[in-house]
């Protein structure tokens, strides 16, 4: 990764620069609405469905919400994460000396679970540089071969991030590649939040032309799946300055909601170790993440779902919008249609007008062997 002392600050302006960037390098994927989603965001749950619940024996929350949803599953490699490595790459590859000095030889390194690793292997090599890519041997195999077809060299760890880590230090001291961390660096964070731009931008636009709109303008809010929260930090960037809220959502299995427990405790969790049906969320917040999320306040909440409410709105995307999702895509979609915390506050906040709210959905890179089994487990 370029080194700190040469990245630009964490401002909005920083992240309309990563966007000029990469622009060459990704697509400005589609924004799409659904009537029937943001119909069902907007009816009031029954007591019956917040029976057994976290929520049993609340009064329903009486919210109305029109989604807005950026397709980041439509992106290169199938998720939005290679915004973060071009926008990475492309900063290191302006550091003075590192292409002259044979950068580009001993190449970059990191470690994932997948995404990250499709788009390090995939911008790499469309700038000749060599790709180590350090992937935990439960990675879904479709992802392992994406990669594998990029071109990288693949080392497979265990599970966890620390497992991760540790074989990337032997990779680098090896190799003398590069880190480019999946989202623990200014860099991966102004390169994901330039979605966030786009989002907002393309939102402005449709309002202007779309009857959906209601007459309203802009967002109100945007919520993005939590994982290491590069993601999330960089739209927090991205809406800056805006009066545009930004939410975090989170899995709840197995201790996968370490950015809203610590969020809520006022101290950062370090470690997490989880099974979670949305794979790509199962690291803790990075230490440049918290700053933006905590720290800095740019973040308005940071909410968490069960697997049942992940994949029952999984099954309505697939169902009701004809969109090829990953579990990690649909968490913020949960949020709004389940947790009737978030649910009450755009309720409280957004009145009779309601809110305008831009859900991220992250990526697509799910096999249909998987959804099979998903679907016939749940």
């Amino acid at each position: 990764m370029a080194d700190i002392s040469t990245t630009l600050p964490l401002s909005r302006s920083s992240v309309i620069s990563a966007h000029e960037l990469i622009k060459p390098h990704v697509h400005r994927t589609p924004v799409l609405t659904n009537t029937t989603l943001s119909t069902l965001a907007s009816t009031p749950r029954t007591a019956d469905d917040l029976k057994g619940t976290r929520f049993e024996g609340r009064t329903p929350a009486k919210p109305k919400i029109r989604l807005w949803f950026k397709c980041e599953n439509l992106q290169r490699i199938g998720a939005f994460k290679v915004r973060g490595a071009f926008h990475a790459l492309g900063r290191l590859m302006l550091e003075e000396g590192w292409v002259e000095g044979g950068g580009k030889e001993r190449g970059v390194v990191t470690h994932s679970s997948g995404n990250h690793a499709q788009a390090l292997a995939l911008a790499a090599r469309e700038s000749s540089v060599k790709a180590h890519i350090i992937m935990p041997t439960i990675s879904m195999p479709q992802k392992i071969a994406a990669t594998k077809g990029y071109g990288a060299n693949v080392y497979f760890s265990g599970s966890t991030s620390v497992e991760r880590e540790a074989l990337a230090n032997k990779v680098i001291s090896e190799t003398g590649a590069r880190l480019i961390p999946p989202y623990d660096h200014p860099d991966i964070m102004l390169g994901q939040g330039t979605m966030g731009l786009e989002l907002q931008e393309q939102v402005a636009e449709l309002q202007t032309k779309d009857p959906y709109s209601s007459g309203t303008k802009g967002l109100q809010g945007i919520i993005t799946p939590c994982g290491g929260g590069g993601m999330l930090s960089g739209v927090a960037l991205s809406a800056e300055g805006t009066g545009i809220k930004v939410f975090g959502a989170e899995p709840s299995y197995q201790g996968a909601d370490d950015g809203k427990r610590g969020y809520e405790s006022g101290e950062r969790v370090t470690s997490v170790s989880t099974l979670t049906v949305a794979d790509g969320l199962r690291t803790p917040v990075g230490e440049w993440p918290w700053k933006v999320i905590y720290e800095r306040r740019l973040v308005s909440g940071m909410y968490s779902v069960t697997e049942e409410e992940i994949t029952r709105a999984m099954r309505l995307v697939l169902e009701r919008m004809k969109v090829v999702v990953e579990p990690s895509a649909c968490v913020g979609l949960a949020v709004a249609l389940f947790d009737e915390d978030f649910r009450a506050m755009v309720e409280r906040e957004g009145g009779e007008e309601g809110w305008d709210l831009g859900i991220v959905f992250s990526g697509g890179n799910v096999g249909v062997d998987a959804i099979g089994r998903l679907f016939s487990e749940s």
